[in-house]
């Protein structure tokens, strides 16, 4: 597995961000793939199931045989459209709100469905604007599992869906100064990180995975 620390380093480089950048986004420890990387030794299954969940852009194949293209296929992850059967409702973006209160503006059986292979998400929604570049783009998908404030904690660093007083956003999500807050973290550098009060998120949603179409 010593082989696979190495193509983490190649990950991070290809986000443009440093590997302590990149085990925070997974929730790691510090050192936890820094020093795994510097000594040529083995990381912990969990942490290469997290960034494979965290980082869909890359092969889960590549990571673990170092065989073929770094970044997926988009032509072998794109969604198919279904009328019926087991797949997940693309959920406008102006009914998010009354999705995950149940509420919807427009019933579910209007939505587009999609199915994804492997992946289990109670929703998709469409990236709007460019806050979350070079993660997500607008235009991009995301499939979401609605989880609710029965949570008993927040995975820090990962992206949720909220929906809140001002209405639906993506965000990275990390500790606020106060346990009654979060902090909203961007992937552009040009939007500035920002804290929400808890009480003002009515619900909310993990994202689990992402779908592009190019």
């Amino acid at each position: 597995m010593c082989k696979i620390v190495s193509r983490l380093r190649q990950i991070a480089s290809n986000e443009g961000i440093t590997v302590a950048a990149l085990e925070r986004s997974l929730g790691a420890s510090k050192g936890v793939l820094s020093r795994a990387i510097a000594n040529g030794t083995d990381i912990q299954t969990k942490w290469i199931e997290v960034l494979v969940e965290n980082y869909p852009q890359y092969s889960a194949h590549w990571l673990l045989t170092g065989e073929g293209s770094m970044l997926c296929d988009t032509n072998e992850t794109m969604p198919v459209v279904l009328s019926q059967g087991n797949s997940i409702p693309l959920i406008p973006i102006d009914a998010m709100a009354g999705f995950l209160s149940g509420e919807m503006s427009i019933h579910e059986s209007e939505c587009e469905r999609l199915i994804i292979p492997g992946l289990k998400a109670d929703f998709v929604i469409q990236v709007c604007g460019d806050s979350m570049e070079p993660r997500y783009y607008s235009g991009d998908y995301v499939a979401c599992q609605y989880i609710g404030f029965e949570a008993p904690y927040f995975q820090w660093g990962k992206v949720y869906v909220l929906d809140t007083a001002q209405g639906v956003i993506i965000k990275k999500i990390k500790r606020g100064s106060s346990i009654s807050t979060l902090t909203c973290v961007s992937e552009n550098p040009d939007y500035e990180p920002f804290e929400i009060p808890k009480e003002s998120i009515y619900h909310i949603a993990l994202v689990k995975g992402l779908i592009r179409i190019s």
